[in-house]
């Protein structure tokens, strides 16, 4: 199995665009942030469920301030559409810190896709989305705008209509231009890149402030259960959690992400309740479509979907890219248990054989990670964590969660 390895994030100035520590930290302490006028602008819109063709469905109504920027329930895909009853064919991930050290390539990177390839093993890495095909965020805001199961606008003509009718019509034109709908080109790429500067000047989007982000600065302690469940995470002999999920500090004192960018493919059970499921023939293979196109040639790339941040994944319902896991212990469990309980995980096929990889045709199984601890067990064989371990590991996931309450120390 190909996985692309990239050096720690926060020490590559060049690769990647990073907001630094110190002024995340500041950001965070106002109470009022301090916008441009474009991602002033660009809050508006990306509240504005009237921009949607049912007139219901705004960015927020996936990725929910109140839920980390991610869903606000535990369905498997989000209910969207002109009548709010389509359903999407993947769970909907956090916009919550992939937003400011995501690998932004250059326009001439993004022109030639064997420049956007790892030296190691020539595996796509970075880009927005579960299978990384935006590169940039303005390219990612226009795809819901348009897709017929979120707010299945016909065209860019018919999201203007709506915006030059909006509350804000005229604050869009005092700050782009009083002309800027007569070039509705222009207009639109403005309106995309007005929610690109939100997501980028909004530190709700980024605030460094979980449990483990004090730990780190040092101004308080993980109890003895959360530091289990860390050594255990870090362990590379046992979940080997922390060479996809970086959790050490950047050479420059930034904080994790808890995320290295690149793609993998665990092998994750296919999901009933996703309806586009009901067809047989249908697979979502990550890099090779249905969603992108331009790895499909490659035939080991498909079946690989991005490794995302675990930053909040405590708080979340629903878990991997097709949602099929409701409770993070759950997913923990699949994670060291794939393939030591196989049958407890797969179906059974019509030859009664344990139906594994199942989300993925036979061919393609091939590309499943099985060399990479801990997916490289045996059916009967012990898995590498306990449910003790579980609980420890899921505790210490837990001090991911933004919002945590630093108590004041006592004078004496």
């Amino acid at each position: 199995m190909r996985r692309a390895r990239w050096p720690a994030y926060g020490n590559n100035a060049s690769a990647f665009t990073v907001l630094p520590a110190a002024a995340v930290a500041a950001a965070a302490a106002d109470t009022e942030p301090v916008y441009s006028d474009a991602a002033a602008l660009g809050k508006l819109i990306f509240f504005d469920a009237t921009l949607s063709a049912s007139g219901k469905m705004s960015c927020a109504s996936c990725h929910s301030p109140s839920h980390a920027y991610g869903p606000p329930n535990g369905l498997a895909a989000q209910l969207g559409g002109a009548d709010m009853h389509s359903q999407g064919t993947r769970a909907v991930p956090s916009l919550r810190y992939v937003l400011n050290r995501t690998p932004m390539w250059s326009h001439a990177q993004a022109a030639s896709l064997s420049e956007r390839l790892s030296e190691t093993d020539n595996a796509p890495v970075g880009g927005f989305g579960w299978d990384g095909r935006f590169n940039h965020l303005h390219d990612q805001a226009s795809f819901p705008l348009f897709n017929p199961n979120e707010m299945a606008n016909k065209d860019p003509a018919a999201v203007l209509a709506k915006l030059e009718q909006a509350p804000y019509a005229a604050r869009f034109k005092e700050v782009f231009g009083q002309n800027i709908f007569v070039d509705r080109a222009k207009a639109f790429a403005q309106a995309l890149s007005a929610i690109e500067r939100f997501e980028l000047e909004d530190p709700s989007f980024h605030p460094y402030s979980s449990k483990f982000d004090y730990y780190l600065d040092g101004k308080l302690q993980l109890t003895a259960q959360e530091l289990r469940g860390k050594k255990l995470f870090d362990n590379p002999a046992g979940g080997n959690c922390a060479s996809c999920h970086i959790d050490q500090m950047g050479a420059d004192g930034s904080h994790p992400l808890f995320t290295d960018f690149n793609f993998q493919a665990l092998g994750v059970p296919r999901n009933p309740e996703l309806r586009a499921n009901a067809d047989p023939k249908y697979f979502d293979m990550g890099l090779c479509g249905p969603l992108r196109t331009d790895q499909s040639s490659d035939s080991s790339n498909c079946g690989l979907f991005k490794s995302v941040s675990l930053r909040n994944t405590a708080t979340r319902q629903v878990f991997f890219h097709n949602g099929r896991f409701h409770s993070l212990k759950d997913a923990l469990r699949f994670y060291v248990q794939r393939d030591t309980s196989p049958a407890k995980w797969y179906p059974k096929d019509v030859h009664g054989k344990i139906d594994k990889f199942n989300d993925l045709p036979v061919a393609l199984r091939v590309n499943v990670d099985t060399t990479d601890e801990p997916l490289t067990r045996k059916a009967g064989e012990r898995p590498v964590w306990s449910e003790h371990d579980i609980d420890d590991v899921a505790a210490f996931l837990a001090t991911l969660n933004d919002g945590y309450v630093l108590k004041p120390k006592l004078s004496h």
